[in-house]
């Protein structure tokens, strides 16, 4: 076990007051087996009730309602987690599912046909020529040797790229670039696992940041492996998800996943700027 401290701000500035409607914030780590909030606060200006919910995914999220205007919105959250970590070799993977191409099981089926669903499926062809250097059709390869694979590939073939801007490059937007962010190749990566057939979905949370890699708030991918369940595999770090990643949220699709949305009403050019600050490191 070792305790993570998550330290993050946001902070909206705008050039005079405006009015801010309700916003939806994923701050929270997910708690479960291998993951637990030791102690959490969090402070919100301009002033506002706070309530939480969990969505369809399970994600923890709060409803930020606010009162009044103001020309500075700031959330700003710390939060020590507790991290419980199996080995990363002991994956209890089921027989069955050991070597690809394999079936899930029936029993599992029907919850997991959603995230096999391709979320863009008009770079499916492209997406399949891409893939043709890692498995060819009639193949029998070792299933976390062809995933482990893919997420390295995905790392030697992309350029990191940091980019503020909000959403994700399509999976072809990214291979006509080279480069991406960390939302781009989790989900560059989701999209390929899809089409082999596994069920795939996107996370975001925070990295506890080593030298020459790329955080500290984070994206990555999880795949189902019967017996092992939902596994994180990081292709913009060549890395197995282990106790260096903290997940906030996880969903279908990444738009699932914002850290902060909502809405505000002013003149259209009221907004000036916006910060953000995060450091993740062991807690005292």
């Amino acid at each position: 076990m070792k305790r993570i401290r998550i330290i993050h701000k946001t902070e909206y500035f705008y050039n005079q007051p405006v009015t801010f409607g309700p916003h939806r914030a994923m701050m929270r780590p997910r708690e479960g087996h291998d993951a637990h909030i030791a102690r959490a606060r969090v402070k919100v200006e301009p002033k506002a009730e706070v309530s939480w919910l969990r969505d369809v995914y399970d994600n923890s999220i709060a409803i930020l309602t606010f009162e009044g205007k103001s020309d500075k919105l700031s959330l700003a959250s710390e939060v020590d987690v507790d991290l419980y970590y199996d080995a990363l070799n002991e994956w209890p993977i089921s027989p069955d599912a050991r070597s690809f191409p394999f079936q899930y099981p029936p029993e599992e089926h029907i919850d997991l046909m959603v995230y096999r669903l391709p979320s863009y499926p008009y770079d499916g062809p492209i997406l399949h020529r891409w893939l043709r250097d890692l498995y060819q059709p009639g193949q029998v390869i070792n299933t976390i040797d062809l995933l482990s694979n893919l997420n390295t590939h995905i790392y030697r073939s992309f350029k990191y790229d940091a980019r503020d801007a909000l959403g994700v490059q399509l999976p072809n937007e990214t291979l006509m670039r080279g480069s991406g962010t960390c939302r781009d190749f989790a989900v560059f990566m989701m999209e390929a696992a899809r089409y082999w057939g596994f069920s795939a979905r996107f996370v975001t949370g925070y990295i506890q940041m080593a030298e020459g890699q790329h955080g500290a708030t984070h994206a990555w991918t999880e795949i189902y492996i019967p017996g092992a369940g939902w596994r994180g595999f990081d292709p913009t770090n060549n890395k197995l998800v282990s106790s260096e990643h903290i997940p906030v949220a996880v969903s279908r699709e990444q738009e699932k996943a914002s850290p902060l949305s909502g809405s505000w009403e002013g003149p259209s050019d009221a907004f000036d700027r916006m910060t953000v600050s995060v450091q993740v490191v062991e807690a005292p």
